[in-house]
């Protein structure tokens, strides 16, 4: 055994410089420690455990879909008529914690234009998106498909119940409005 060992670090010597033989032996460590490495069950069994983030997290069973919402808001009674007070503090409110975001328009901003919201969404589920966007997003399947078509979270502005019936109030102006009413 040590002629061979012999032999073979006389051919590296003979024929290799050293820069070059010290690279070969570094080599050969290498796929040495790396053939030596346990099998794959121990390594996806580490990785499983290391994996996080939102496409590793398991999903949660649907929410019932019934148009409206994650939210604290169940039901809601609108009368026909606009209150013209109430729309004019959601106009302000709008102003001040939507506009940058969201246009009285169908153009698309960050977020969707909000023209015609009021006949695509029920008014609860409005106001729960309002209220409580991170949650609606993670489990109302429309609120999760507008998500993946802005590709934004809607920013939580801290809106209270209150505040978002003002908010529902003006766009239902905004939508009466653009309809010549």
């Amino acid at each position: 055994m040590a002629n061979q060992s012999y032999s073979l670090n006389k051919i590296l010597r003979d024929l290799l410089p050293g820069s070059v033989r010290y690279s070969v032996v570094a080599l050969f460590c290498g796929t040495v420690l790396f053939s030596c490495s346990s099998g794959d069950s121990e390594n996806n069994a580490t990785e499983s455990k290391e994996q996080t983030g939102l496409a590793h997290q398991q999903e949660q069973a649907p929410a019932e879909d019934d148009g409206k919402g994650i939210g604290p808001v169940s039901s809601i009674e609108l009368s026909e008529n606009i209150d013209d007070a109430l729309a004019a503090e959601g106009k302000a409110i709008y102003e001040s914690k939507c506009s940058a975001c969201h246009t009285l328009t169908a153009d698309k901003v960050v977020g969707p234009g909000l023209l015609g919201v009021t006949e695509k969404r029920k008014p609860e589920w409005i106001m729960n998106m309002v209220i409580n966007p991170e949650e609606m997003t993670k489990k109302d399947p429309t609120a999760k498909k507008l998500l993946a078509e802005h590709l934004t979270q809607m920013t939580n502005q801290n809106i209270n119940e209150k505040d978002a019936r003002a908010l529902l109030e003006f766009m239902r102006l905004n939508d009466l409005q653009a309809q010549g009413k």
